[in-house]
């Protein structure tokens, strides 16, 4: 980690704290915000503390914190690493002697990816602690977390018959200083890999690296096909085999200059209350049983630097890692959609909450044919909502002229409809794991004839008359066949009458969306970010003709939500102002309103 801190203060990407934070909320407060500036650097909080006065090693946040970090990270340029993959996937036939030895070097150089096992111990081993997870650094996010989480753990785990090994990035919660909660969702391998041990009554081996090369890391959230340990990408990235030591009470090997590692077992017959925690998408999740590790050792290297990670509303860290990710798995996702040409997935869409995909249109259908592809391949599957465009739209990432070309060509006939399995953290769906998709085509003009646009205050006017407690209108893209209108209320009751009733002025509007009263409708960043979060489409998508009614309110028990809906992620004023005071934060209260810090 020590090489990668130095290249960031060469790069001046690294702002220094020796002022003593708080791991509990301060620490993290401080790095949420850092994160969201157009200049964002690392943060390396020299003297941790808690509020009892004890002194933590140094923690090292938003390490992936701008593009410029990434690629230093990286080393190599993000597209050249997706050009080698796409080579790889789609090799061209060399025809002179120099592309053969070029062609054959390459391939060589591929042994380079298997992970190299050393004996003995690594420099993750060169000192022992006691078995306190309370001795280390670990952050306290959010006010109503239920604890503090390790949010940067490489989570090493393989099969009950050793044959696979996993590496994945899961959230871990301090239960007790030698119990740590295992948040494997269902989807994933360290899911599967707890089931095989449940059913054979085993305890699991698990080993949880912290620091080392940031590539692990990168690595540990990589959606890898099925069965590829994720290290190997490191490998074929690095350009040299990883190195892993034997973990020293269990059988699980972890790089061998990792800065911390926690070692254990998890007993597959008992289960913790885990969360609340408020978690990447801005929203806390519920809590709910998962498996508990019990630490049976904890090793560091000599001066040793904690690596944390802060989840929330966007845009953080995971946009950058989310870029990385994006890029890299293009080449793979084509040669299961070999017409796609580009996709996106904009942070503030929470990446699994709305995908924008360019493709080569070909016969009618076609999208529809794409959406379902995509809904089946690995990760993409827990995609909520998708907008497919044919080749001659405008950049997916220019979101402006692109949301343009496809509300000009947008009408209800452009809507697939369906249901799928969605990610275990989305809180919109009714259901845990599964709920509502949609997907738009917009490869096929069905746009009709434009809406007859009336002012903000005239359209509000009209809508008042129906129901008072509509609080406010803002029109988006009004010179489009398709306004969207931005409606503020202060919700009563289920919306699907309302909807009905508005009808009377449909000359005047298209797409309607409803969001509650605290949402703010002039900023499209925020409102992206509030409305794909907070809607299911099979319950919340209401279409009666040419128009269409978004309900992206707060569900209840009249909208047949049962469970309680989240809160937002949202920081804790008098830790920012005290902050502030203290010349660790700017008072900017710009930026504090254009990415709602306090709500």
């Amino acid at each position: 980690m020590q090489r990668y801190i130095n290249l960031l203060k060469e790069n001046n990407l690294l702002k220094i704290i020796d002022e003593p934070c708080d791991i509990e909320l301060e620490i993290a407060h401080l790095s949420y915000i850092e994160v969201k500036k157009s200049d964002s650097k690392a943060l390396l909080f020299t003297n941790p503390t808690n509020k009892n006065g004890d002194k933590f090693p140094p923690v090292i946040t938003n390490i992936f914190g701008s593009f410029k970090a990434l690629e230093l990270i990286f080393g190599r340029n993000i597209d050249d690493i997706a050009n080698e993959i796409s080579m790889l996937l789609k090799p061209k036939k060399p025809n002179s002697i120099k592309e053969k030895i070029d062609f054959f070097s390459h391939i060589l150089s591929l042994k380079s990816i298997f992970p190299k096992r050393l004996k003995g111990k690594g420099v993750c081993q060169e000192c022992q602690m006691e078995s306190n997870l309370y001795k280390l650094p670990v952050l306290k996010t959010w006010d109503y977390d239920g604890g503090a989480f390790i949010t940067m753990g490489q989570v090493y785990t393989k099969t009950l018959n050793g044959t696979t090994q996993n590496l994945g990035m899961y959230r871990l919660q301090i239960h007790s200083k030698d119990e740590l909660g295992m948040h494997w969702q269902i989807h994933k391998d360290g899911a599967h890999f707890f089931c095989e041990y449940k059913k054979a009554g085993v305890k699991m081996p698990v080993s949880v690296a912290i620091g080392g090369d940031p590539l692990y890391i990168w690595c540990g959230q990589a959606p890898l096909p099925k069965n590829i340990f994720e290290l190997m990408l490191y490998g074929f990235i690095r350009k040299k085999a990883p190195k892993l030591v034997k973990s020293l009470t269990n059988d699980i090997y972890v790089p061998f200059d990792a800065d911390f590692v926690i070692e254990g077992f998890v007993d597959p017959n008992e289960l913790r209350d885990e969360g609340k925690f408020g978690d990447h998408t801005g929203y806390y999740t519920p809590i709910e049983p998962f498996p508990l590790m019990k630490v049976s050792k904890i090793t560091h290297k000599k001066n040793p630097i904690f690596s944390a990670t802060v989840v929330g509303k966007p845009p953080l860290e995971d946009k950058y890692m989310g870029y990385a990710t994006e890029r890299i798995f293009l080449p793979l996702l084509q040669t299961s959609v070999p017409d796609l040409i580009d996709y996106k997935m904009p942070e503030n869409g929470v990446f699994h909450n709305l995908i924008l995909a360019k493709f080569n249109h070909l016969y009618p259908a076609h999208a529809q044919q794409i959406m379902h592809a995509f809904w089946g391949v690995g990760q993409m599957s827990f995609v909520k909502h998708a907008i497919f465009v044919p080749d001659d739209a405008p950049d997916l990432g220019d979101y402006e002229n692109l949301a343009k070309f496809i509300l000009n060509r947008f009408s209800p006939k452009s809507c697939l409809i369906t249901s799928g399995i969605c990610d275990q953290l989305d809180h919109a769906s009714p259901n845990s794991c599964y709920g509502g998709k949609l997907g738009i085509d917009a490869s096929i003009d069905y746009a009709p004839l434009p809406v007859e646009v009336i002012s903000d205050a005239e359209l509000l006017s009209k809508f008042k008359k129906i129901n008072l407690d509509i609080l406010d209108i803002y029109q988006y893209f009004t010179d489009s066949k398709n306004p969207i209108c931005m409606v503020k209320i202060d919700k009563k009751s289920n919306l699907k009458p309302l909807f009905n009733s508005l009808l009377e002025f449909k000359r005047h509007f298209k797409i309607v969306i409803f969001v509650d009263s605290d949402a703010r409708l002039n900023n499209p960043y925020m409102m992206t970010w509030r409305i794909t979060n907070s809607i299911d489409a099979q319950r919340d998508i209401h279409i009666d003709g040419e128009q269409i009614f978004i309900d992206a309110t707060r569900k209840n028990i009249d909208d047949g939500y049962t469970k309680e809906w989240p809160k937002e992620t949202n920081c804790n004023k008098n830790i920012v102002n005290n902050l502030i005071k203290r010349g660790l934060i700017d008072d900017d209260e710009n930026l504090f309103e254009k990415f709602e810090i306090f709500g």
